[in-house]
């Protein structure tokens, strides 16, 4: 990397391009050299341009990230639930729960563009920019066995880490379909599963992926509040309405258990409201993660709960490996949905190892395979 901060370099130049530009200071210079087709600012010599939304006409047909072979999604209708420190203990979990004759290729995107958690999460905040392959994709920083990339690899440097992204719509849209595309997962081998932590909400974002990428499935995250609850209801509404097959639901802060009584406390309110919910929704809850220090304090420092090795966060780690597993089943038995056109109804379909979960829904989804 020094060479790349050699003065004048050529390579010094394509990485101020790539970095993003948010300071008052820069805006002049920055409208310079990014464009709403090219946000990040990654030079533009790619064989195979990125899928983009087309502008008029019918949705664009869904693609594969090259180099993954399975998408998964952890998302959340309302922010301030815990779903980046989940979605880093799930890819981590991952890679003991695999059923592989080999070890696991795990990696985690980064789609929060505005609050982007992942370099701290994974102990990659001062971790150096990614490299440009020769046909000018990012690489993956690595750590803990796991893949990552995340726009906050390519913010200024600040020694406060309080650079903000501050873009409109189109320029997000662009930023998502560079992060989607525009990364090397391929080396040295395909990643088996792709955990993609996305921002909170129903959004643009959600909406960019759920008609550009296939997906193999999607975790709610949630905690026991009602009015978190409310959110995670939209949040299934908008991915049944974008056809992304949703795994299960996952209840974060449910209990915090007195270290001198061994008693849990519900502190944020009963569980029973979350599996209230899951019923009404016709899903199934993958687990219940209970609040404990160990899980914020370690994702302060860079070691999330899955590598840790304390007695306190064994709970946490033993529920990850089981929505892991639960996971795994899906991903290796398959998920199948089917259309009755002339209802608009959807019916899902996952076979796993125990049983086969149907449930159909009247949403008519915004991609529909008759449009």
């Amino acid at each position: 990397m020094a060479m790349l901060r050699a003065p004048y370099s050529t390579a010094n130049l394509i990485l101020k391009r790539i970095r993003v530009i948010v300071s008052c200071q820069h805006i002049h210079s920055s409208s310079q050299i990014k464009s709403h087709e090219n946000p990040l600012g990654i030079p533009r010599r790619i064989a195979n341009p990125p899928p983009t939304l087309p502008r008029r006409g019918g949705p664009p047909e869904k693609s594969r990230i090259r180099g993954v072979n399975h998408v998964v999604v952890v998302a959340s209708g309302k922010g301030g639930v815990g779903k980046s420190t989940v979605a880093a203990n799930l890819a981590l979990s991952l890679l003991s729960t695999s059923t592989l004759p080999r070890a696991p290729r795990i990696g985690l995107l980064d789609l929060d563009i505005f609050g982007p958690s992942v370099p701290k999460l994974m102990g990659l905040e001062n971790a150096g920019d990614p490299e440009l392959t020769s046909n000018n994709k990012l690489v993956p920083l690595r750590n803990h066995g796991i893949k990552t990339m995340s726009i906050g690899y390519l913010l200024p440097p600040n020694p406060a880490n309080d650079s903000p992204v501050v873009w409109r719509g189109m320029m997000v849209m662009k930023a998502v379909q560079q992060l989607l595309f525009d990364v090397d997962w391929t080396s040295p081998e395909d990643l088996d599963v792709l955990v993609i932590d996305m921002p909170p909400g129903t959004g643009d974002v959600q909406l960019s992926l759920g008609q550009l990428v296939i997906v193999d499935g999607a975790v709610i995250v949630s905690t026991p509040q009602d009015v978190a609850l409310v959110d995670a209801r939209k949040g299934v509404g908008m991915f049944n309405k974008v056809s992304i097959p949703i795994i299960g639901l996952l209840l974060n802060m449910s209990h915090f258990t007195c270290r001198s009584c061994s008693t849990p406390h519900e502190l944020f309110g009963s569980s029973s409201n979350f599996e209230r919910a899951a019923i009404d929704l016709g899903l199934g809850v993958l687990g219940k993660l209970p609040l404990i220090t160990a899980v914020s304090d370690g994702g302060d420092v860079g070691q999330p709960a899955m590598v840790q090795s304390s007695l306190e966060g064994e709970e946490v780690r033993n529920v990850m490996r089981d929505v892991g597993r639960s996971i795994a089943e899906t991903k290796e038995s398959g998920v199948a949905i089917s259309y009755a056109t002339a209802s608009s109804r959807m019916m899902l379909t996952i076979d796993t190892a125990n049983a086969v979960y149907s449930r159909e829904t009247t949403h008519r989804p915004m991609i529909h395979p008759a449009t």
